[in-house]
């Protein structure tokens, strides 16, 4: 903390809010030296139903993409 990157990704998803949830983890916190180690250089990543989606950036179009896929297998 602070992370302005992670402050302009959370903008960039606000519109989307209402179709997913965001869970935020903070990697500097002793449980999760897991992915401290994995990510420490890489911030922010993202998951999506819990598989890597993608790091550094909002990729909106990968995002609405995976996210509309994901939605359309739930109906």
């Amino acid at each position: 903390k602070p992370c302005p990157l992670c402050d302009e990704a959370k903008e960039v998803l606000e519109p989307y809010k209402g179709r997913f949830i965001l869970q935020e983890v903070d990697i500097t916190l002793p449980e999760n030296l897991a992915w401290y180690e994995k990510y420490k250089y890489d911030i922010p990543v993202f998951h999506l139903n819990g598989k890597f989606l993608m790091k550094h950036y909002v990729d909106i179009q990968k995002f609405e993409d995976k996210l509309t896929k994901l939605e359309l297998q739930n109906d």
